[in-house]
């Protein structure tokens, strides 16, 4: 079961980090105040689906170590609260304040300045992200289809 769930639940997080960036960076890009506050107000509906997935992923991995700590293993477990920490202390702050003030039109310095941390931290989420799925690759293709064996790294 794990085998199924962590590598979709990664992918699944990653996936909707990446489409929340892209989608406000065009947003910017085009410059239409309707499609800041259509995607701004809409971000805070796909935490539903980000949450859990970075909850089930990062539960999975725990699960899936096994206790180990070396490795490529504790880089991810390292690596993975950090995401979690930049997610839950930086980035859900961010979305919310941001989808209040597009809500209300202000789109001022205040919001700018807001939008500007947001971006970098849901870049820094993604390419720990992606390091995650490419240290996850690396032990799978060392696993040859088991379950982490106790001792390998």
């Amino acid at each position: 079961m794990l085998k199924i769930v962590h590598p979709v639940a990664g992918a699944i997080a990653l996936l909707t980090i990446a489409t929340f960036w892209i989608s406000t960076v065009l947003c910017e890009l085009t410059g239409s105040i309707a499609a800041v506050t259509t995607v701004k107000m809409a971000i805070p509906w796909g935490l539903l689906i980000l949450i859990p997935a970075l909850a089930a992923a990062g539960g999975s991995g725990v699960a899936w170590s096994k206790g180990q700590r070396q490795g490529l293993v504790g880089a991810k477990l390292r690596r993975m609260a950090f995401i979690a920490a930049n997610g839950l202390l930086v980035l859900v702050p961010c979305v919310l304040f941001l989808a209040s003030k597009a809500r209300a039109g202000e789109f001022d310095t205040t919001f700018y300045a807001v939008q500007a941390l947001e971006l970098v931290a849901g870049a820094t989420n993604i390419i720990l992200l992606a390091l995650q799925m490419r240290d996850g690759l690396a032990l799978a293709r060392g696993r040859r289809g088991s379950l982490l064996e106790p001792g390998r790294t």
